[in-house]
Formats: C-alpha cells, structure tokens, sequence
C-alpha cells in the first residue's frame, strides 16, 4: 500500500510538472500563453462558412478533453473567433488510417474562396499524400505549396500524439513537428511566388499574404482528434 502511494504522488507530481491536458502551466502563463481551446466547450471557436457564427451543429464531438471530427459527420470545418496576425501556434493531433486533415491560418471566409496556407496533417496512407508536386502534401508540409521532407519520418505512429507548431512573424514562417523544424519560407517573397503558381491556387493575385486572419481545424470526413490548442501572440 505504501509503494502505491508513493508512485501515486510521484505521477501527480509529474503531472503538475507538466500540467494536465488543455491547461496551462505557470511557465507558459508567464511567458504569454493562452489556450485557443478551453478542452470542454465550443467557447471562441465557430463554423467557417460565411455569414454564420454558430459552432457546427454536427460533426463534431468533444469528449474527454479532445475535439475530433466525426467521420463523414457533415460539420464543415471550424475556425477560431478571434483573428491573429504574429503568433506561435501548438497544437496536438492524432490521426487514423488514411485519415486527412489540416490547420489552416491567416482564413478569411470572404477572400480566395476562404483557402490559405494550411499545415497538412495527413496520414502518409491517404491517397493525397502521393498527388500535386512531390512531398507538398505530406504531413507537416505547406499544403501544396513546399514540402516538408521530414514530415513523414518525424510522424508518430498511427494511435499516437503528433505536436504541430506555425512561427509567424511579419512575413516568416516556420512549421515545426514533435518538436523539429520541418520547414520555413517567406511570405510575398520572390520564392514564396513561385511556389505558388506552381500549386493548385496558382491564379490568385497575392494568395496568401493576407496579414491576419483566422485559424481552422479542417474536417476533411476523415476522424482525426485536436487537445491542446495554445497561441502565443508575439509583439
């Protein structure tokens, strides 16, 4: 009985060393963080379709402290209230077999049919991940537009949390996974363009270099699960 009260106070501890899912710790209080997702309710969070700002009726399941899309459950995708121009984005995701998904930013339902730059998240069994120019629709890569070469091999195993992190400051931008940077570019830079009319929304006149916008959690029909969605606004 005494050992397992000891490895019980030995886990609390480690638990609050780390805090609990969908909370935040003093160290990250302190440096500025924020949760986007309060881990129960549909609070700062709302349907991505234009002229509504209710949370999708369906679609969407939060339970035991993670936010999943319901496969095929017609919910459309979710954007945050709230707009963000400089920030750091964490997010945890897992995914199924031949799940597809995404974290899009800088949204604006009203321009470019409400696409921009979008973080893949993609199990590599999906057919996608083998279409547009190679590795631009891998996991971690800017969809479509700059692959991440790691971003397979950094993935964890199917059942298992990945950790997607977006730097944004003025025009850079990095995408990091499980905590290594798996790529960066520029916005409205010379390569960044080109890039551009290389992929699908080559035709759009400055896409994506809006200077804010919301974020998205996409609902691709496929079941994939969200918890600790955290933002850092940089100043």
């Amino acid at each position: 009985m005494k050992r397992m009260m000891m490895a019980a106070s030995v886990m609390m501890a480690a638990a609050c060393a780390f805090g609990a899912e969908n909370t935040l710790t003093d160290k990250e209080k302190a440096e500025g963080w924020r949760l986007l997702w309060d881990g129960a309710t549909t609070a700062g969070w709302r349907t991505a379709r234009k002229n509504n700002t209710a949370f999708p009726e369906k679609g969407w399941l939060i339970q035991d402290g993670e936010l999943s899309v319901i496969p095929k459950g017609g919910g459309g995708d979710i954007i945050t209230v709230e707009k963000f121009t400089d920030f750091i984005l964490k997010v945890d995701y897992k995914v199924t077999k031949a799940a597809n998904s995404g974290i899009k930013y800088f949204i604006d339902p009203d321009i470019n049919g409400g696409t921009s730059l979008e973080y893949q998240v993609l199990d590599p069994q999906h057919p996608d991940a083998k279409l547009g120019l190679p590795g631009t629709r891998w996991n971690a890569s800017f969809y479509d537009v700059i692959c991440a070469p790691k971003g397979e091999e950094l993935m964890k195993p199917l059942g298992e949390w990945n950790t997607a992190m977006i730097v944004s400051k003025g025009p850079k931008v990095e995408h990091w996974l499980n905590g290594e940077k798996v790529l960066e570019f520029e916005r409205g830079s010379e390569a960044f363009r080109a890039a551009v009319l290389k992929s699908k929304f080559k035709g759009t006149a400055n896409w994506g270099e809006t200077k804010t916008g919301h974020i998205l959690l996409q609902d691709h029909n496929d079941q994939v699960w969200f918890r600790n969605i955290k933002i850092k606004v940089l100043e």
